[in-house]
């Protein structure tokens, strides 16, 4: 029996990382980019293996291997278009769910109306409605309320100041409400009274 190589060693410890990671780093990419989900995640594992030796603790491999992803993610969306395009805070800003749930009252027997509309959302529908947000603005939702990441750490990670994040999350979510009642009118989602 032979003596196994660093090599082999180190092929061995990223299999392992990538594996255990596997289901985090696809739930990651389907959040982000939807269908295009399985070339993201193996374009992250391809640059995650050539810098593996690197990797000072193993520990670490999941952090590691989700910024891998969002440097991927980020210089993807930097190709695509060299100008972002934001909304302007006018097309969104006018926008309440709250007050479009009063007004429009879909749900006339509820005493909670807005956990209502929430709770007939199921994990598709938010699914959907996240997809139909532009990516610039999916992007930091889903680093800062799924994955839990920082605001600072999300403008490191896309290399913008801090206020263009916390813009960006600002209408991100006046954007993800008005697409939540958008989605909610063209499903039928509503049980309308």
């Amino acid at each position: 029996m032979g003596e196994v190589t660093l090599e082999q060693r180190t092929k061995d410890a990223f299999r392992r990382l990538a594996i255990s990671e596997l289901p985090a780093l696809y739930a990651l990419a389907r959040s982000l980019v939807g269908n295009d989900a399985e070339d993201l995640v193996q374009e992250t594992l391809l640059l995650g293996y050539r810098g593996f030796a690197g990797l000072k603790e193993v520990s670490a491999g999941g952090r590691w291997l989700k910024r891998i992803m969002l440097n991927v993610f980020r210089d993807e969306l930097r190709k695509r278009t060299r100008t972002v395009e934001e909304l302007p805070m006018n097309d969104i800003e006018g926008f309440s769910l709250y007050r479009t749930l009063v007004d429009e009252d879909p749900l006339p027997y509820s005493d909670t109306l807005h956990a209502d509309f929430l709770e007939a959302f199921g994990k598709d529908d938010v699914r959907e409605v996240l997809m139909r947000l532009p990516e610039i603005y999916r992007g930091v939702l889903v680093l800062r309320y799924i994955d839990g990441f920082a605001t600072k750490e999300i403008a490191r990670v896309f290399g913008v100041p801090l206020g263009t994040v916390l813009a960006r999350l600002h209408r991100g979510r006046k954007l993800f409400e008005r697409e939540m009642w958008t989605y909610a009118e063209e499903t039928e989602l509503l049980v309308k009274g």
